[in-house]
């Protein structure tokens, strides 16, 4: 019987801890009803129409088909503005290592889509950003709406 206990103890701990993992991590996400690369053609579009430069679309399905590897659908796609990103710096430089922004489709086992990001305010933890809590909340409400007009119908 104790050892029961113990073990139910040892598995609600293992849960926890990785619930805890999963809030801790900083990423945001929501389900998109588009596969991945329409997800991205659309936070494209988004983006472009908003003024933000995109820099880069990663396929890593495709790289990994190039070395004879498989991935589920998998794209990355960097974008930013220094109008908004060059304030974060400033105020604490070490954010350029999450800079520029990077938002991620990808399919799950289930064959959903999701899209996810960086949470700003996880960032704002991760480099003790002080004194920048508007910017944040800027770059917050607009990764939502990105994220809401790319996998809107």
């Amino acid at each position: 019987m104790r050892a029961l206990i113990l073990g139910v103890i040892a598995l609600f701990s293992v849960q926890t801890a990785v619930a805890q993992d999963a809030m801790d991590s900083g990423v945001s996400s929501i389900e998109s009803p588009f596969d991945v690369s329409m997800t991205i053609d659309k936070l494209t579009a988004a983006l472009e129409s908003k003024g933000m430069t995109v820099f880069g679309r990663v396929n890593h399905t495709s790289n990994a088909d190039n070395v004879g590897l498989s991935l589920r659908p998998t794209e990355v796609l960097i974008f930013g503005n220094p109008k908004i990103g060059t304030p974060l710096m400033n105020c604490a430089q070490s954010v350029a290592l999450d800079l520029p922004q990077k938002m991620l489709a990808w399919q799950d086992e289930a064959g959903q889509t999701h899209l996810g990001w960086n949470d700003p305010m996880y960032l704002q933890k991760r480099h003790g950003i002080e004194g920048c809590d508007e910017v944040l909340k800027k770059v917050s409400g607009a990764l939502a709406n990105f994220a809401k007009a790319a996998t809107s119908e």
